[in-house]
């Protein structure tokens, strides 16, 4: 409730337009790769939304409970290891938030430049290496088809995260500048 609050009518509707947007990219942009979680993972711009403006620990558990539901729903039953990853992208960029100026309503070039190698850096660790090590450790799957899947989905989500997350932070930034809360009006 106090989190409402705080949120300007401008920036509910910035954050609903392009969660329709997102929405309507991940139903119809789909990429058949032949692998799971190789989709435009759009889900993950909001991640990175919610963590920059929550911090580490929301960031962890919305990618933790929303990978595990999404993989449930798509497949019967969540990859632990790509649930991991997922949280643990939203950890690193909750914890480095801290050092953006969103939550003053400031998102300059440069935190763009420093947001966007962040993001890139992180998914590639993540899901380049660390998730498809997961995989061959956990469900003995072939290390050619994991790290295939792994760069994949890398690329993807940089894509996501870094083009179209950055235009929601950048949205949610601007609406931060602007003293009328939901409480003034």
């Amino acid at each position: 409730m106090i989190l409402m609050k705080s949120l300007s009518v401008k920036k509910v509707v910035a954050i609903g337009i392009g969660a329709a947007i997102f929405v309507i990219l991940d139903r119809f942009a789909s990429i058949p790769t032949g692998f799971p979680n190789t989709n435009l993972a759009t889900t993950y711009a909001f991640l990175a939304l919610f963590a920059l403006i929550y911090g580490p620990v929301v960031g962890f558990s919305v990618g933790f409970i929303g990978h595990a539901l999404n993989d449930f729903m798509m497949f019967g039953n969540p990859w632990w290891s790509w649930v991991l990853c997922s949280a643990l992208f939203g950890l690193v960029i909750g914890y480095f938030g801290k050092y953006f100026k969103v939550r003053d309503g400031i998102f300059s070039g440069k935190d763009m430049l420093w947001f966007n190698l962040l993001q890139i850096v992180t998914n590639y660790l993540l899901w380049a290496l660390v998730a498809p090590t997961l995989d061959i450790l956990i469900y003995s799957e072939p290390a050619s088809k994991v790290y295939v899947q792994g760069l994949l989905s890398g690329t993807l989500d940089s894509i996501s995260v870094g083009v179209l997350g950055t235009i929601l932070i950048k949205a949610y930034a601007a609406t931060r500048v602007r003293k009328d809360s939901l409480r003034k009006e």
